[in-house]
């Protein structure tokens, strides 16, 4: 074990891996919703699968105007914050509507 903290190259590279591994989860989740939804057309799995695809989005979007937009962190965390609260909406919705 490395006694030293992590320095800011490490902690980027694993926020990378990490990021891209909730885009790969998500990007999975959400088609399989999709699928779902065109082999049965019940709207409950449609409203799932864009809540899903919002969450995704949401997670990765704050870093990705960080870094090659130059938005502010701060600025992106609340976009990031503002999607996932939204797809979380529509998730609940998908889980009320028949």
């Amino acid at each position: 074990m490395n006694p030293l903290p992590a320095g800011p190259v490490e902690m980027t590279l694993a926020l990378a891996i990490v990021k891209t591994l909730l885009l790969v989860v998500g990007s999975v989740i959400t088609y399989f919703s999709f699928k779902a939804y065109r082999r049965t057309r019940q709207r409950a799995l449609g409203y799932l699968a864009a809540g899903f695809g919002l969450v995704t989005l949401g997670f990765v979007l704050a870093g990705m105007l960080y870094e090659l937009l130059g938005v502010h962190l701060v600025t992106g965390i609340l976009l990031e914050s503002l999607l996932v609260l939204a797809g979380f909406l529509v998730i609940a919705y998908s889980l009320y509507v028949q």
